[in-house]
């Protein structure tokens, strides 16, 4: 059997990957969101703003795929010590994701802000805690009475 050159093999490399999820997680964002109206430029509906993440998220993942044999590092040789730092910050997102309309918008963010900077990027947490007021503060007057966007209210 006659297998190409060490020169002539592609090889793997981290942005490959990268591109290849971020390819498939527009991909998803289209299937799961195909049932809402896209409407018009002029009238844009529903699923018009999770197209077009939809598909600029497809375009960058391209990019990505198509220029990371110039400058990514081979993704057999790369560094996972910070794999627990992503493990954590998956599962804090996935949690708040899982929670947002049982426990509203203000107790989801607060406890979300609270919890990447207290548990994962080891913050003081009497800063935290007023820092993730003001920032929830901020956002919520922002959206309810500056954007008159309902936000989820705590309710089981």
């Amino acid at each position: 059997m006659n297998l190409p050159s060490p020169e002539k093999r592609m090889i793997l490399r981290a942005d490959h990957v990268a591109g290849a999820a971020f390819i498939l997680f527009g991909c998803a964002i289209i299937a799961l969101s195909g049932n809402l109206p896209v409407g018009a430029l002029s009238m844009p509906g529903a699923g018009f703003l999770p197209m077009i993440v939809a598909v600029l998220t497809i375009v960058f993942g391209l990019a990505l795929v198509l220029r990371a044999s110039a400058e990514s590092p081979p993704f057999a040789e790369l560094d996972w010590a910070d794999g627990k730092h992503a493990l954590q910050v998956t599962a804090i997102t996935a949690a708040a994701t899982a929670l947002y309309e049982h426990l509203g918008f203000i107790v989801t963010m607060l406890l979300t802000i609270m919890a990447l900077l207290t548990i994962v990027e080891r913050r003081n947490a009497v800063r935290v805690a007023i820092y993730a007021i003001l920032i929830v503060g901020g956002t919520y007057v922002s959206f309810v009475y500056g954007l008159k966007t309902p936000l989820p209210e705590f309710g089981f």
